[in-house]
C-alpha cells in the first residue's frame, strides 16, 4: 500500500479516528519528522516536544548514534527468539547490569511487560525464598500508581477508567496512600505473606507527584526489615530524566555519584523501559540479582522479541549517549532553572497554582474551570505557539523535553508556556 502523499492533517487524523481503536485522545496534531528536542507536522511546521513520548525519547528525536546502532543491527539479524543464543544480547547483558550495578538481567519489550515479569518474579522469589505458602503471597502498591494497563496492572488501579468493565480482577495486592511511609509500616506488619513493595520513585501519571524528601530511603528500609522485595518502577523516571541516573538516587549532589551511582537506594527489583532505546525500539528490562533472579527457570517465563539483537544493540547505544553527553546534569541544571523561572510566573498570578517536579519531569498545576477544560485548552494553545505538551488527570499538565535541550531552548520555552498561559489569565 502507497503512503498518502500531499495529505493534510485532517485526512490523517479521519484515517485514525475511522480504522483504528480509541483508546487515545491526541492532541490534532500529525507528526512525520523528528531532531532533537523539535518536531515537524505534515504540513512543515515545528514544535518544541515537551512530552518526549512519555519520556521514551530523553537522548531528543532520531539522536544519530541510535539509529546508527538500529540501522547497522538490522542488515545484520534482526530476530533469533530465545531459542538460539545471538552474539549481542550476552553483550549488552553484561553492559546493563554493570552500568546499573545489579548482577542479572531479564530483558521484555514494554513497560507493562517488565512490570508484569516484576511481579512474577517477586511471587515466585516469596513463595520459594521466603516461605509464604503458594498463592498467598501479597504485593504493596500505592494509590493513584500508574505501571500499565494490563489486566493485573488494572486489578490495582484506582482509575475507573482503566478499570471499569474490564473485571474480574486479579488478587494479590494491598493498596496505601503514596508518600506514607506510615501507611507503608502498617501494611508490612499487618501479614507474614507480603512479598514486594511496588513503587513509583514520583508518580507520574498521576501528575507528576514528587514524595517527601527520605520517603523513598525510608521505604527502602521497612521493606528491608521485614525482608520484603523493595520494587522500584523506573520505566518512566529513570534513564537521566530527573537529574539522577535513577530517581532513586535521591538527592545526591556530585556528578560522579550519578554517574557511577555511588550512592543511592538500591531497589531489590529495578524496573526500566522508554528511554532505554531512546524511543528507537521497543526495550524494557527486569534487573535484580542472583538470589532473586534465579528463581526464574526455563520455560517460565519468556518473550520472542524480548532480547532479540537489534533491542541489544539499540540499548546499549542508548545508555551510552546518556552517560557520554551527561544528560542527567543537564536535566538537573535546566530542572531547576525551569522551575525558577515557573515559579517566578506562579507569585505574578493566580492562574497556575504551583509547580512541582524533579530534574525535567514537571508539572503545573491550572486552577480550572469546573468542568475541568481548561488545561486542555492551554495544552491547544501552546500547540498553536509551537509547544507539544497533554494534560492529565485533568488540571495538570505535564512538561518532560528531551534531555539534549540546551538552555537557551529551555528559556524559549519558558517564554512560550508564560505568553499562552497569559492568554487565559482574569
Amino acid at each position: 500500500m502507497i503512503a498518502s502523499k500531499n495529505a493534510d492533517s485532517k485526512h490523517f487524523i479521519e484515517l485514525e479516528n475511522h480504522y483504528g481503536a480509541h483508546n487515545y485522545h491526541p492532541l490534532p496534531v500529525v507528526l512525520n519528522r523528528g531532531e532533537g528536542v523539535y518536531v515537524w507536522d505534515v504540513d512543515g511546521k515545528k514544535y518544541y516536544d515537551f512530552l518526549s513520548a512519555y519520556s521514551a525519547v530523553n537522548q531528543g528525536h532520531c539522536h544519530p548514534k541510535i539509529v546508527y546502532a538500529l540501522m547497522d543491527q538490522a542488515q545484520k539479524l534482526t530476530l533469533t527468539s530465545r531459542a538460539f543464543y545471538n552474539d549481542k544480547l550476552g553483550e549488552f547483558e553484561k553492559f546493563v547490569t554493570q552500568y546499573f550495578g545489579f548482577e542479572k538481567v531479564l530483558p521484555m519489550n514494554t513497560g507493562a511487560e517488565a512490570v508484569e515479569t516484576a511481579i512474577k518474579i517477586c511471587r515466585k522469589w516469596a513463595y520459594e525464598k521466603k516461605g509464604i505458602a503458594e498463592n498467598d503471597a501479597q504485593i504493596i502498591v500505592c494509590e493513584n500508581n500508574f505501571h500499565g494497563r494490563t489486566t493485573t496492572v488494572i486489578s490495582f488501579s484506582n482509575d475507573e477508567n482503566a478499570r471499569k468493565n474490564f473485571g474480574p480482577y486479579t488478587p494479590g495486592f494491598i493498596k496505601i496512600p503514596y508518600d506514607d511511609t506510615v501507611a507503608l509500616e502498617k501494611a508490612l506488619n499487618s501479614s507474614a505473606n507480603i512479598a514486594g513493595f511496588l513503587v513509583e520513585p514520583i508518580q507520574g501519571e498521576a501528575g507528576v507527584y514528587t514524595p517527601d524528601v527520605g520517603y523513598i530511603r525510608k521505604a527502602k528500609e521497612l521493606c528491608q526489615q521485614k525482608n520484603v522485595l523493595f520494587i522500584a518502577d523506573e520505566i518512566q523516571t529513570g534513564i537521566a530524566r530527573t537529574g539522577s541516573l535513577l530517581a532513586v538516587c535521591g538527592n545526591c549532589s556530585c556528578e560522579q555519584a550519578c554517574e557511577k551511582q555511588a550512592t543511592y537506594t538500591r531497589p531489590d527489583i529495578l524496573i526500566l523501559g522508554k528511554a532505554l532505546s531512546g524511543g528507537a525500539y521497543p526495550v524494557s528490562v527486569v534487573l535484580c540479582d542472583d538470589e532473586i533472579m534465579n528463581v526464574i527457570n526455563p520455560g517460565q517465563h519468556g518473550s520472542t522479541f524480548g532480547g532479540n539483537p537489534i533491542a541489544a544493540a539499540v540499548s546499549v547505544a542508548a545508555l551510552q549517549v546518556v552517560f557520554d553527553e551527561k544528560l542527567a546534569q543537564n536535566a538537573r541544571r535546566l530542572g531547576q532553572l525551569f522551575r525558577k523561572k515557573m515559579n517566578g510566573y506562579i507569585q505574578e498570578n493566580k492562574l497556575v497554582k504551583l509547580v512541582r517536579g524533579k530534574g525535567l519531569l514537571n508539572a503545573i498545576v491550572i486552577n480550572d474551570r469546573e468542568d475541568g477544560s481548561m488545561a486542555w485548552d492551554i495544552c491547544l494553545a501552546l500547540m498553536h505557539n509551537g509547544l507539544l505538551a497533554k494534560p492529565t488527570h485533568g488540571n495538570i499538565i505535564r512538561f518532560a523535553p528531551p534531555l539534549v535541550m540546551t538552555e537557551a531552548q529551555l528559556l524559549d520555552c519558558v517564554d512560550i508556556i508564560c505568553r499562552t498561559l497569559r492568554q487565559f489569565e482574569k
